[in-house]
């Protein structure tokens, strides 16, 4: 079997900076320690995996299109640098407008992904900076570490073996 780092996106990989909904190519900016801890996780042989909700389709502040674009923008930037994410998996919806099976807290996103590639939940780590990352990790049965919005990655690598 497998193992995985499941990083939440937005305060994680990315800084939201002033708008919390970051769709826009000229808005993403990795947060700092972010290739340098990716990369070791990468050698670790540990797979990588983004999981992020985008509540913002819902409300209509942008489109899939808008997120694929820039997840492809975020994959290419990372392979730039050697990084292989091995899948993005997001929720388009809202709890405040639907009521969907895939949201965070809910743990469907990393089930697909645990289920997908073959991943073993006792290896594996969740890492993202809200309640409902580490709550959704949890049910999902891997380990969860909680960071402060925008920490440099870096100081979670010696917390993972």
């Amino acid at each position: 079997m497998n193992k995985a780092i499941f990083l939440d996106r937005d305060g994680v990989i990315n800084n939201p900076r002033k708008n919390y909904y970051v769709y826009k190519v000229g808005d993403f900016v990795l947060n700092r320690g972010v290739t340098e801890a990716l990369k070791c996780f990468q050698e670790r042989d540990y797979m990588l995996i983004v999981i992020t909700n985008q509540g913002g389709i819902s409300k209509g502040k942008y489109t899939v299109e808008d997120v694929e674009g820039l997840h492809a923008h975020m994959v290419q930037e990372l392979a730039a640098s050697g990084i292989d994410l091995t899948a993005v998996y997001f929720c388009p919806h809202h709890n405040k407008r639907e009521n969907c099976l895939c949201r965070k807290p809910k743990p469907l996103m990393l089930e697909k992904a645990i289920a997908r590639f073959d991943i073993d939940p006792d290896q594996s780590w969740f890492i993202g900076d809200k309640k409902t990352d580490v709550e959704a990790g949890r049910q999902a049965g891997v380990k969860t570490i909680r960071i402060r919005k925008n920490q440099d990655l870096r100081k979670v690598i010696n917390r993972i073996s």
